[in-house]
Protein backbone atom coordinates (compact mmCIF):
# COMPACT_ATOMS: atom_id res chain seq x y z
CA UNK A 1 0.00 0.00 0.00
CA UNK A 2 1.37 3.16 -0.49
CA UNK A 3 1.61 6.55 1.13
CA UNK A 4 -1.40 8.13 -0.61
CA UNK A 5 -3.41 5.27 -0.31
CA UNK A 6 -2.49 4.72 3.30
CA UNK A 7 -3.41 8.31 4.03
CA UNK A 8 -6.94 7.89 2.14
CA UNK A 9 -7.49 5.09 4.28
CA UNK A 10 -6.73 7.11 7.60
CA UNK A 11 -8.75 9.96 6.20
CA UNK A 12 -11.88 7.81 5.78
CA UNK A 13 -11.35 5.76 8.81
CA UNK A 14 -11.08 9.39 10.90
CA UNK A 15 -14.23 10.79 9.37
CA UNK A 16 -16.50 7.72 9.73
CA UNK A 17 -18.82 7.48 12.65
CA UNK A 18 -18.61 4.25 14.90
CA UNK A 19 -21.66 3.93 17.29
CA UNK A 20 -22.39 1.56 20.15
CA UNK A 21 -25.30 0.80 17.96
CA UNK A 22 -27.75 -2.21 18.05
CA UNK A 23 -30.63 -3.32 15.57
CA UNK A 24 -32.64 -1.43 17.81
CA UNK A 25 -30.49 1.81 18.24
CA UNK A 26 -28.12 2.61 15.39
CA UNK A 27 -27.60 6.31 15.68
CA UNK A 28 -23.26 7.13 15.03
CA UNK A 29 -22.20 10.03 17.31
CA UNK A 30 -21.68 13.39 16.44
CA UNK A 31 -18.26 14.96 14.92
CA UNK A 32 -17.47 16.20 18.42
CA UNK A 33 -17.21 13.03 19.85
CA UNK A 34 -13.16 12.48 21.13
CA UNK A 35 -14.15 8.10 21.28
CA UNK A 36 -14.82 8.73 17.43
CA UNK A 37 -11.51 9.22 16.42
CA UNK A 38 -9.47 6.97 18.98
CA UNK A 39 -11.63 4.19 17.99
CA UNK A 40 -11.13 4.54 14.22
CA UNK A 41 -7.42 5.41 14.53
CA UNK A 42 -6.59 2.60 16.24
CA UNK A 43 -8.87 0.36 14.15
CA UNK A 44 -6.88 1.85 11.27
CA UNK A 45 -3.48 0.74 12.44
CA UNK A 46 -5.29 -3.32 12.99
CA UNK A 47 -6.51 -3.07 9.52
CA UNK A 48 -2.75 -1.99 8.36
CA UNK A 49 -1.22 -4.93 9.85
CA UNK A 50 -2.77 -7.18 7.11
CA UNK A 51 -2.40 -4.25 4.41
CA UNK A 52 0.94 -3.28 4.61
CA UNK A 53 4.04 -5.93 5.18
CA UNK A 54 5.94 -3.23 5.82
CA UNK A 55 3.52 -1.81 8.59
CA UNK A 56 6.09 -1.91 11.74
CA UNK A 57 3.35 -0.06 13.97
CA UNK A 58 0.49 -1.97 13.88
CA UNK A 59 -1.58 -3.24 17.17
CA UNK A 60 -0.98 -7.32 16.72
CA UNK A 61 -2.93 -8.41 19.95
CA UNK A 62 -5.96 -7.88 19.20
CA UNK A 63 -7.96 -9.25 16.24
CA UNK A 64 -11.32 -8.86 14.55
CA UNK A 65 -13.74 -11.82 13.93
CA UNK A 66 -15.54 -11.13 11.06
CA UNK A 67 -18.33 -11.26 9.99
CA UNK A 68 -18.86 -7.65 10.72
CA UNK A 69 -22.17 -5.68 9.90
CA UNK A 70 -22.26 -1.82 9.14
CA UNK A 71 -25.25 0.36 9.13
CA UNK A 72 -24.42 3.04 6.24
CA UNK A 73 -26.02 6.43 7.04
CA UNK A 74 -26.80 9.44 4.67
CA UNK A 75 -25.60 12.80 5.78
CA UNK A 76 -29.11 13.66 7.31
CA UNK A 77 -27.94 10.49 9.75
CA UNK A 78 -31.05 8.40 8.07
CA UNK A 79 -30.09 4.98 7.57
CA UNK A 80 -29.86 4.10 3.97
CA UNK A 81 -28.68 0.28 3.97
CA UNK A 82 -26.59 -2.13 6.03
CA UNK A 83 -23.24 -3.65 4.61
CA UNK A 84 -21.20 -7.09 5.83
CA UNK A 85 -17.82 -7.67 5.49
CA UNK A 86 -15.97 -10.95 6.26
CA UNK A 87 -12.65 -9.90 6.36
CA UNK A 88 -9.55 -6.97 6.63
CA UNK A 89 -9.46 -6.23 3.15
CA UNK A 90 -13.41 -6.04 2.57
CA UNK A 91 -13.48 -3.70 5.24
CA UNK A 92 -10.75 -1.68 4.17
CA UNK A 93 -12.15 -1.73 0.71
CA UNK A 94 -15.51 -0.57 1.98
CA UNK A 95 -14.45 2.42 3.90
CA UNK A 96 -12.75 3.35 0.65
CA UNK A 97 -15.65 3.69 -1.50
CA UNK A 98 -17.64 5.75 0.93
CA UNK A 99 -19.03 9.09 -0.45
CA UNK A 100 -18.22 12.42 1.14
CA UNK A 101 -20.93 12.93 3.44
CA UNK A 102 -21.80 8.94 3.94
CA UNK A 103 -21.13 7.46 7.73
CA UNK A 104 -21.29 4.00 9.09
CA UNK A 105 -21.49 2.50 12.23
CA UNK A 106 -20.54 -0.88 13.47
CA UNK A 107 -23.21 -3.22 15.23
CA UNK A 108 -22.05 -4.32 18.23
CA UNK A 109 -21.77 -6.94 20.00
CA UNK A 110 -18.78 -8.02 18.11
CA UNK A 111 -16.20 -10.58 19.03
CA UNK A 112 -12.28 -10.23 19.64
CA UNK A 113 -9.54 -12.29 19.42
CA UNK A 114 -6.78 -11.19 22.15
CA UNK A 115 -3.06 -12.45 21.99
CA UNK A 116 -3.50 -15.23 24.30
CA UNK A 117 -6.29 -16.90 22.29
CA UNK A 118 -9.27 -15.49 24.49
CA UNK A 119 -12.07 -14.53 22.50
CA UNK A 120 -14.02 -11.51 24.58
CA UNK A 121 -17.23 -9.98 22.95
CA UNK A 122 -17.75 -6.10 22.92
CA UNK A 123 -20.85 -4.23 23.15
CA UNK A 124 -19.91 -1.04 23.11
CA UNK A 125 -17.24 1.53 21.61
CA UNK A 126 -16.08 2.30 25.04
CA UNK A 127 -15.30 -1.13 25.48
CA UNK A 128 -13.38 -1.47 22.38
CA UNK A 129 -11.04 1.43 22.93
CA UNK A 130 -10.19 -0.10 26.39
CA UNK A 131 -9.25 -3.21 25.01
CA UNK A 132 -7.33 -1.81 22.06
CA UNK A 133 -5.26 0.57 24.71
CA UNK A 134 -4.93 -2.23 27.47
CA UNK A 135 -3.35 -4.80 24.97
CA UNK A 136 -1.11 -2.35 23.08
CA UNK A 137 0.15 -0.78 26.26
CA UNK A 138 1.48 -3.88 27.34
CA UNK A 139 4.48 -4.55 25.39
CA UNK A 140 5.50 -7.77 24.26
CA UNK A 141 6.53 -8.01 21.21
CA UNK A 142 10.16 -9.06 19.64
CA UNK A 143 13.14 -8.70 22.78
CA UNK A 144 16.79 -7.95 21.48
CA UNK A 145 17.54 -11.30 23.58
CA UNK A 146 15.11 -13.42 22.00
CA UNK A 147 17.37 -15.86 20.35
CA UNK A 148 18.96 -16.53 24.08
CA UNK A 149 15.92 -16.63 25.52
CA UNK A 150 14.89 -19.36 23.60
CA UNK A 151 17.64 -21.68 23.28
CA UNK A 152 18.15 -21.81 26.93
CA UNK A 153 16.51 -24.17 28.77
CA UNK A 154 13.41 -26.30 27.52
CA UNK A 155 10.10 -25.36 26.95
CA UNK A 156 6.68 -26.99 26.66
CA UNK A 157 3.81 -26.45 24.64
CA UNK A 158 0.95 -24.96 27.01
CA UNK A 159 -1.58 -23.36 24.43
CA UNK A 160 -2.27 -24.13 20.80
CA UNK A 161 -5.34 -23.01 19.01
CA UNK A 162 -5.79 -23.98 15.01
CA UNK A 163 -9.51 -23.83 14.59
CA UNK A 164 -9.98 -25.36 17.87
CA UNK A 165 -7.98 -25.98 21.23
CA UNK A 166 -5.53 -28.99 20.41
CA UNK A 167 -3.11 -28.47 23.32
CA UNK A 168 -3.35 -32.18 24.37
CA UNK A 169 -1.80 -32.89 20.98
CA UNK A 170 1.59 -31.67 22.46
CA UNK A 171 0.94 -33.41 26.05
CA UNK A 172 3.81 -34.75 27.17
CA UNK A 173 6.96 -33.34 24.95
CA UNK A 174 9.42 -31.24 25.63
CA UNK A 175 10.95 -29.19 23.78
CA UNK A 176 14.15 -27.63 23.36
CA UNK A 177 15.41 -25.02 20.54
CA UNK A 178 19.76 -24.98 19.99
CA UNK A 179 22.15 -22.60 19.08
CA UNK A 180 22.89 -24.46 15.55
CA UNK A 181 18.68 -23.64 14.55
CA UNK A 182 18.19 -27.49 15.14
CA UNK A 183 15.28 -28.38 17.10
CA UNK A 184 13.68 -31.33 19.22
CA UNK A 185 10.18 -32.37 20.93
CA UNK A 186 10.89 -35.62 23.30
CA UNK A 187 8.43 -37.02 25.13
CA UNK A 188 8.91 -41.06 26.82
CA UNK A 189 8.18 -42.71 23.49
CA UNK A 190 8.92 -40.36 20.96
CA UNK A 191 11.83 -38.12 20.05
CA UNK A 192 10.61 -35.41 16.84
CA UNK A 193 13.38 -33.23 15.29
CA UNK A 194 13.30 -29.77 13.81
CA UNK A 195 14.48 -26.87 12.51
CA UNK A 196 13.95 -22.97 13.61
CA UNK A 197 15.19 -19.50 12.04
CA UNK A 198 14.03 -16.05 12.20
CA UNK A 199 13.07 -13.93 9.12
CA UNK A 200 15.27 -11.34 8.02
CA UNK A 201 13.38 -8.44 8.90
CA UNK A 202 13.16 -5.10 11.50
CA UNK A 203 10.15 -7.45 13.74
CA UNK A 204 11.28 -11.33 13.06
CA UNK A 205 9.17 -14.18 12.52
CA UNK A 206 10.31 -17.25 14.00
CA UNK A 207 9.84 -19.88 11.07
CA UNK A 208 9.31 -23.71 13.21
CA UNK A 209 9.68 -26.83 10.80
CA UNK A 210 9.22 -30.70 12.55
CA UNK A 211 8.57 -32.54 9.34
CA UNK A 212 5.46 -33.87 7.84
CA UNK A 213 3.83 -36.12 10.42
CA UNK A 214 0.37 -35.37 12.75
CA UNK A 215 0.36 -33.45 14.99
CA UNK A 216 3.85 -32.12 14.59
CA UNK A 217 3.55 -30.41 10.86
CA UNK A 218 0.54 -28.12 12.22
CA UNK A 219 3.72 -26.09 14.08
CA UNK A 220 5.38 -25.86 10.81
CA UNK A 221 4.67 -22.18 10.46
CA UNK A 222 6.19 -18.96 9.91
CA UNK A 223 4.97 -17.30 13.47
CA UNK A 224 4.73 -13.93 14.51
CA UNK A 225 6.03 -13.28 17.78
CA UNK A 226 3.61 -11.27 19.95
CA UNK A 227 5.33 -11.89 23.46
CA UNK A 228 8.45 -13.32 24.79
CA UNK A 229 10.16 -13.18 28.26
CA UNK A 230 11.97 -15.88 30.05
CA UNK A 231 9.06 -17.80 30.81
CA UNK A 232 6.59 -17.21 28.27
CA UNK A 233 6.93 -17.43 24.12
CA UNK A 234 3.62 -16.44 22.55
CA UNK A 235 2.84 -16.55 18.92
CA UNK A 236 0.35 -16.33 16.06
CA UNK A 237 -0.14 -17.10 12.56
CA UNK A 238 -2.73 -15.34 10.00
CA UNK A 239 -3.52 -17.90 7.30
CA UNK A 240 -3.13 -16.38 3.29
CA UNK A 241 -5.77 -18.31 2.89
CA UNK A 242 -8.73 -17.56 4.75
CA UNK A 243 -7.58 -15.17 6.96
CA UNK A 244 -7.96 -17.58 9.95
CA UNK A 245 -5.64 -17.32 13.18
CA UNK A 246 -3.66 -19.88 14.75
CA UNK A 247 -1.83 -19.32 18.66
CA UNK A 248 1.01 -21.19 19.67
CA UNK A 249 2.21 -20.54 23.35
CA UNK A 250 5.36 -22.33 25.37
CA UNK A 251 5.96 -22.18 28.86
CA UNK A 252 8.93 -23.75 30.85
CA UNK A 253 6.65 -26.03 32.69
CA UNK A 254 4.03 -28.19 31.16
CA UNK A 255 0.02 -27.36 31.74
CA UNK A 256 0.51 -23.29 32.35
CA UNK A 257 3.32 -22.94 34.56
CA UNK A 258 1.85 -25.52 37.52
CA UNK A 259 -0.99 -22.46 38.47
CA UNK A 260 -3.05 -25.00 40.47
CA UNK A 261 -0.94 -28.02 39.68
CA UNK A 262 -1.90 -30.08 42.25
CA UNK A 263 -5.71 -29.52 41.44
CA UNK A 264 -4.58 -31.17 37.66
CA UNK A 265 -3.26 -33.69 39.58
CA UNK A 266 -5.96 -34.73 41.68
CA UNK A 267 -8.52 -33.97 38.53
CA UNK A 268 -6.96 -36.40 36.98
CA UNK A 269 -7.04 -39.35 39.43
CA UNK A 270 -10.68 -38.93 39.71
CA UNK A 271 -10.95 -39.10 36.01
CA UNK A 272 -8.90 -42.00 35.20
CA UNK A 273 -10.67 -43.87 38.49
CA UNK A 274 -13.09 -46.22 36.91
CA UNK A 275 -15.99 -45.09 34.29
CA UNK A 276 -18.55 -42.58 33.32
CA UNK A 277 -21.45 -41.65 31.84
CA UNK A 278 -22.28 -38.94 30.05
CA UNK A 279 -25.36 -37.71 32.34
CA UNK A 280 -26.05 -34.06 30.33
CA UNK A 281 -24.93 -32.26 27.28
CA UNK A 282 -26.79 -28.89 26.91
CA UNK A 283 -25.09 -27.33 23.27
CA UNK A 284 -26.15 -23.94 22.72
CA UNK A 285 -29.85 -24.52 24.58
CA UNK A 286 -30.58 -28.00 23.40
CA UNK A 287 -30.37 -31.29 25.42
CA UNK A 288 -28.92 -33.75 23.52
CA UNK A 289 -28.04 -35.99 26.43
CA UNK A 290 -29.82 -39.27 24.59
CA UNK A 291 -26.89 -38.94 22.04
CA UNK A 292 -24.69 -40.82 24.37
CA UNK A 293 -27.54 -42.66 26.69
CA UNK A 294 -25.46 -46.12 25.55
CA UNK A 295 -22.06 -45.22 26.39
CA UNK A 296 -19.59 -45.83 28.71
CA UNK A 297 -16.48 -43.88 29.20
CA UNK A 298 -13.53 -44.76 30.46
CA UNK A 299 -10.67 -42.19 30.62
CA UNK A 300 -7.28 -44.16 30.18
CA UNK A 301 -3.59 -43.25 31.89
CA UNK A 302 -2.51 -42.90 28.63
CA UNK A 303 -4.67 -40.07 27.68
CA UNK A 304 -7.13 -41.85 26.02
CA UNK A 305 -10.14 -42.29 25.82
CA UNK A 306 -12.72 -45.12 24.85
CA UNK A 307 -16.95 -45.02 24.39
CA UNK A 308 -18.30 -48.43 24.32
CA UNK A 309 -21.75 -49.15 23.76
CA UNK A 310 -23.53 -52.81 22.90
CA UNK A 311 -22.65 -52.27 19.26
CA UNK A 312 -19.82 -49.43 18.68
CA UNK A 313 -16.77 -48.16 20.12
CA UNK A 314 -15.67 -44.53 19.81
CA UNK A 315 -11.80 -43.48 20.64
CA UNK A 316 -10.64 -40.69 21.29
CA UNK A 317 -7.82 -38.37 23.24
CA UNK A 318 -7.99 -36.19 26.40
CA UNK A 319 -5.75 -33.76 27.72
CA UNK A 320 -5.54 -31.75 31.21
CA UNK A 321 -4.45 -28.16 31.06
CA UNK A 322 -4.37 -25.54 33.41
CA UNK A 323 -5.76 -21.84 31.91
CA UNK A 324 -6.42 -18.68 33.28
CA UNK A 325 -9.80 -19.54 34.47
CA UNK A 326 -8.86 -22.71 36.13
CA UNK A 327 -8.54 -26.50 35.11
CA UNK A 328 -9.48 -27.20 31.63
CA UNK A 329 -10.16 -30.77 29.94
CA UNK A 330 -9.57 -31.38 25.91
CA UNK A 331 -11.42 -34.17 24.40
CA UNK A 332 -10.73 -35.07 20.84
CA UNK A 333 -12.80 -38.26 19.45
CA UNK A 334 -12.54 -39.79 16.47
CA UNK A 335 -15.74 -39.01 14.30
CA UNK A 336 -17.52 -40.62 11.38
CA UNK A 337 -19.92 -38.29 8.83
CA UNK A 338 -20.99 -34.63 9.43
CA UNK A 339 -23.76 -35.62 11.92
CA UNK A 340 -21.93 -37.83 14.19
CA UNK A 341 -22.40 -36.50 17.75
CA UNK A 342 -19.40 -37.25 19.33
CA UNK A 343 -18.33 -34.09 17.36
CA UNK A 344 -19.85 -31.84 19.92
CA UNK A 345 -17.78 -33.52 22.75
CA UNK A 346 -14.25 -32.42 20.75
CA UNK A 347 -13.77 -29.11 22.67
CA UNK A 348 -11.27 -27.41 25.63
CA UNK A 349 -14.03 -27.92 28.42
CA UNK A 350 -13.36 -25.33 31.31
CA UNK A 351 -13.76 -27.40 34.57
CA UNK A 352 -16.74 -25.47 37.02
CA UNK A 353 -16.63 -28.55 39.96
CA UNK A 354 -15.49 -32.24 40.50
CA UNK A 355 -16.18 -34.63 42.97
CA UNK A 356 -16.09 -38.41 42.71
CA UNK A 357 -19.43 -38.78 41.56
CA UNK A 358 -19.95 -36.07 39.41
CA UNK A 359 -17.40 -33.58 36.77
CA UNK A 360 -19.15 -30.51 35.37
CA UNK A 361 -17.91 -28.94 32.51
CA UNK A 362 -18.53 -25.81 30.43
CA UNK A 363 -17.30 -24.03 27.12
CA UNK A 364 -18.83 -20.30 25.60
CA UNK A 365 -18.42 -20.86 22.16
CA UNK A 366 -16.09 -18.27 20.53
CA UNK A 367 -18.24 -17.70 17.56
CA UNK A 368 -21.57 -16.74 18.73
CA UNK A 369 -21.43 -16.66 22.20
CA UNK A 370 -23.41 -19.69 23.12
CA UNK A 371 -22.72 -21.43 26.24
CA UNK A 372 -22.86 -25.53 25.85
CA UNK A 373 -22.45 -27.45 29.70
CA UNK A 374 -21.27 -31.17 29.73
CA UNK A 375 -21.35 -33.27 32.84
CA UNK A 376 -20.21 -36.84 33.67
CA UNK A 377 -21.57 -39.02 36.35
CA UNK A 378 -20.87 -42.44 37.73
CA UNK A 379 -24.28 -43.59 36.62
CA UNK A 380 -26.18 -43.83 33.49
CA UNK A 381 -28.49 -41.15 32.50
CA UNK A 382 -31.88 -42.87 32.70
CA UNK A 383 -34.67 -39.91 31.29
CA UNK A 384 -34.20 -41.41 27.66
CA UNK A 385 -36.44 -44.49 27.87
CA UNK A 386 -40.36 -43.31 28.49
CA UNK A 387 -40.00 -39.43 29.29
CA UNK A 388 -37.39 -36.89 29.30
CA UNK A 389 -36.78 -35.44 26.22
CA UNK A 390 -39.20 -37.45 24.18
CA UNK A 391 -41.64 -35.51 25.97
CA UNK A 392 -39.99 -32.27 25.76
CA UNK A 393 -40.38 -32.81 22.31
CA UNK A 394 -43.46 -34.06 22.38
CA UNK A 395 -44.66 -31.13 24.12
CA UNK A 396 -43.32 -28.48 21.95
CA UNK A 397 -45.25 -29.92 18.78
CA UNK A 398 -47.78 -30.00 20.03
CA UNK A 399 -47.88 -26.58 21.33
CA UNK A 400 -49.34 -24.54 18.15
CA UNK A 401 -49.15 -24.90 14.34
CA UNK A 402 -46.04 -25.52 12.46
CA UNK A 403 -45.08 -25.30 8.51
CA UNK A 404 -42.66 -26.57 6.14
CA UNK A 405 -39.39 -24.36 6.45
CA UNK A 406 -37.36 -26.44 4.05
CA UNK A 407 -37.42 -30.19 2.73
CA UNK A 408 -34.72 -31.26 0.73
CA UNK A 409 -34.77 -34.36 -0.57
CA UNK A 410 -31.67 -35.48 -1.55
CA UNK A 411 -30.24 -32.23 -2.64
CA UNK A 412 -33.04 -31.16 -4.08
CA UNK A 413 -35.17 -28.63 -2.72
CA UNK A 414 -38.75 -29.07 -2.56
CA UNK A 415 -39.89 -26.64 0.12
CA UNK A 416 -42.73 -24.92 -2.52
CA UNK A 417 -44.54 -28.04 -2.27
CA UNK A 418 -45.93 -27.52 0.88
CA UNK A 419 -46.49 -23.51 0.73
CA UNK A 420 -50.01 -23.14 2.39
CA UNK A 421 -49.82 -25.90 4.74
CA UNK A 422 -50.13 -25.49 8.29
CA UNK A 423 -49.50 -28.82 10.61
CA UNK A 424 -51.25 -29.91 13.87
CA UNK A 425 -49.99 -32.24 16.34
CA UNK A 426 -52.26 -33.57 18.20
CA UNK A 427 -51.93 -35.54 21.55
CA UNK A 428 -53.53 -38.24 20.39
CA UNK A 429 -50.71 -39.27 18.28
CA UNK A 430 -52.49 -37.79 14.76
CA UNK A 431 -51.56 -35.26 12.40
CA UNK A 432 -53.13 -32.80 10.15
CA UNK A 433 -51.79 -30.85 7.20
CA UNK A 434 -54.50 -28.83 5.82
CA UNK A 435 -54.66 -25.44 3.47
CA UNK A 436 -57.62 -23.76 1.59
CA UNK A 437 -58.52 -26.40 -0.45
CA UNK A 438 -57.02 -29.81 1.15
CA UNK A 439 -56.43 -31.88 4.37
CA UNK A 440 -54.24 -34.59 5.25
CA UNK A 441 -54.31 -36.98 8.00
CA UNK A 442 -51.59 -38.87 9.38
CA UNK A 443 -49.73 -40.12 12.64
CA UNK A 444 -46.68 -39.39 14.15
CA UNK A 445 -44.53 -40.13 17.80
CA UNK A 446 -41.31 -39.22 19.69
CA UNK A 447 -38.76 -41.72 20.35
CA UNK A 448 -35.75 -42.42 21.43
CA UNK A 449 -32.92 -44.81 19.72
CA UNK A 450 -29.12 -45.21 19.88
CA UNK A 451 -28.45 -41.70 17.55
CA UNK A 452 -30.85 -40.02 19.83
CA UNK A 453 -34.32 -38.65 19.39
CA UNK A 454 -36.49 -39.47 16.59
CA UNK A 455 -39.65 -38.30 14.78
CA UNK A 456 -41.65 -40.67 13.23
CA UNK A 457 -44.03 -39.59 10.42
CA UNK A 458 -46.74 -41.40 8.23
CA UNK A 459 -49.25 -39.70 5.80
CA UNK A 460 -49.72 -43.04 4.24
CA UNK A 461 -49.69 -42.22 0.24
CA UNK A 462 -51.04 -38.84 0.31
CA UNK A 463 -49.16 -36.63 -2.07
CA UNK A 464 -46.85 -34.66 -1.20
CA UNK A 465 -46.61 -35.51 2.33
CA UNK A 466 -45.81 -38.78 1.57
CA UNK A 467 -42.15 -38.15 1.33
CA UNK A 468 -41.92 -37.27 4.78
CA UNK A 469 -43.20 -41.11 5.71
CA UNK A 470 -39.78 -42.53 7.75
CA UNK A 471 -37.82 -42.47 11.20
CA UNK A 472 -36.91 -38.57 10.76
CA UNK A 473 -33.33 -38.13 13.37
CA UNK A 474 -33.51 -34.67 15.21
CA UNK A 475 -30.49 -32.53 14.97
CA UNK A 476 -31.92 -29.60 16.93
CA UNK A 477 -35.14 -28.38 18.66
CA UNK A 478 -36.28 -25.31 20.45
CA UNK A 479 -39.81 -23.84 21.48
CA UNK A 480 -40.11 -22.15 17.62
CA UNK A 481 -38.33 -24.81 15.61
CA UNK A 482 -37.34 -28.50 14.36
CA UNK A 483 -34.52 -29.88 12.51
CA UNK A 484 -34.56 -33.19 11.47
CA UNK A 485 -33.10 -35.47 8.42
CA UNK A 486 -32.62 -38.48 7.09
CA UNK A 487 -29.83 -40.87 5.48
CA UNK A 488 -31.57 -43.21 3.33
CA UNK A 489 -31.31 -46.95 3.40
CA UNK A 490 -30.47 -47.42 -0.35
CA UNK A 491 -28.40 -44.90 -1.99
CA UNK A 492 -27.50 -43.26 0.92
CA UNK A 493 -28.56 -39.71 0.03
CA UNK A 494 -29.71 -37.25 3.19
CA UNK A 495 -32.64 -35.97 3.34
CA UNK A 496 -33.46 -32.52 5.56
CA UNK A 497 -36.67 -31.50 7.32
CA UNK A 498 -37.37 -28.37 8.97
CA UNK A 499 -40.61 -27.15 11.05
CA UNK A 500 -41.43 -23.94 11.91
CA UNK A 501 -43.68 -23.06 14.44
CA UNK A 502 -46.46 -20.13 13.02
Amino acid sequence: MNKLTKFTFLAYLLIFLVSSCTTEDSQPFDDSDTNMVTVNSELGDLLLRTSDNNNTSSIDCIDLVYPLTFFIYNSDQQQTGTQTVGNDGELLALLLSLDPGTYIALQFPINVVLQDGTVVEVNSNAELVTLISDCSSNGGGFPSDFETILTTGSWFVTYFFDDQDETGDFAGYEFTFNADNTAQAVSTANSVDGTWSLTNSNTPDLNLFFGNNTPFDELDEDWDIIEATQDIIKLKHISGGDGSVDFLTYQRTPNGGGGGGGNTSEFTDNLINSVWYVNLLEDDGNNETCHYVEYEFKFNANETVTAISTSNTVNGTWAVTNSSSGIDLILNFEITGSDDPFEDLNDDWDVTSFDAQIIKLIDISGGNGGTDYLNFGRNPYEDCNGGGNTTELANILMDGQWYVQSYIDDGDDETNDYNGYTLTFNSDGTVVAANNSNTINGTWSVVNSSNGLDVILDFGIAMPFDEFNDDWDVVTYNNTRVELFDVSGGNGGTDYLTFQKL
